[in-house]
């Protein structure tokens, strides 16, 4: 049998929760926001969130700094393609998904990797937690091997969703979005990876994200939560 190389499992990224602050800041907004503990645990990763079967999370080789700052994007974002002028939260997250899952090492660095996902974030600094997002990037010395073995992905999704405890919160105070605009989205995929000299596989993802999206402006992704939940 050929061995593959690299792992798909340790090579692969989309489901690797960073360990630092997660997703504080907006864990705390939509906190306030809702009043309801169970989206509050999900955000914060003490929720009893579960991954889709076959989408485990690597172990952990040298995650970038959860202070790591968006790279300029002077020298073009590669592969990663523009974020969709969609103000629908549900459509705009299944679009972010399917960003986050897809990536090429032959075209792409990794500080184009970045720039790119950073432009689908959203602005309002209080609210977008940029090291749920940068943490999902291997570190450079994975990322070169990577593409050493000229990795690329491709991405299909699924279906997105509210999940049932964000659902409730709306019911339970349907007023309540209307400080900071972010709903919860977890968006179900599969995930092509390929490699040189004929490697690759498939597995299925999953992903809960936090998009904002304002009356009369197109959606933004805020952040990433450590966990997902249906």
């Amino acid at each position: 049998m050929r061995k593959r190389f690299p792992s798909l499992s340790a090579l692969s990224y989309g489901t690797h929760w960073p360990t630092g602050k997660r997703i504080a800041i907006v864990a705390s907004a939509v906190a306030v926001l809702l009043a309801i503990a169970a989206v509050v645990a999900l955000l914060t990763g003490g929720g009893n969130g579960h991954q889709a079967p076959g989408a485990a999370a690597p172990t952990p080789t040298g995650s970038p700094s959860s202070t790591e700052a968006a790279p300029k994007p002077s020298s073009g974002t590669g592969s990663v393609p523009k974020p969709p002028q969609i103000a629908e939260p549900v459509a705009y997250a299944k679009a972010a998904a399917q960003m986050l899952w897809s990536y090429d090492t032959r075209t792409t660095s990794r500080d184009q990797q970045l720039a790119g996902m950073h432009t689908w974030m959203t602005d309002e600094s209080v609210y977008a937690d940029w090291a749920s997002v940068s943490g999902q990037v291997p570190d450079p010395v994975l990322w070169s091997r990577m593409a050493d073995q000229e990795q690329h992905t491709t991405a299909g999704v699924t279906e997105g969703h509210f999940p049932s405890a964000f659902k409730q919160a709306l019911a339970d105070d349907p007023s309540a979005i209307t400080e900071a605009y972010i709903y919860v989205v977890t968006v179900n995929g599969k995930q092509q990876i390929a490699w040189k000299k004929g490697g690759g596989g498939a597995e299925e993802r999953a992903v809960t994200l936090a998009v904002q999206c304002r009356p009369s402006h197109d959606c933004a992704l805020a952040a990433i939560a450590p966990s997902v939940t249906q």
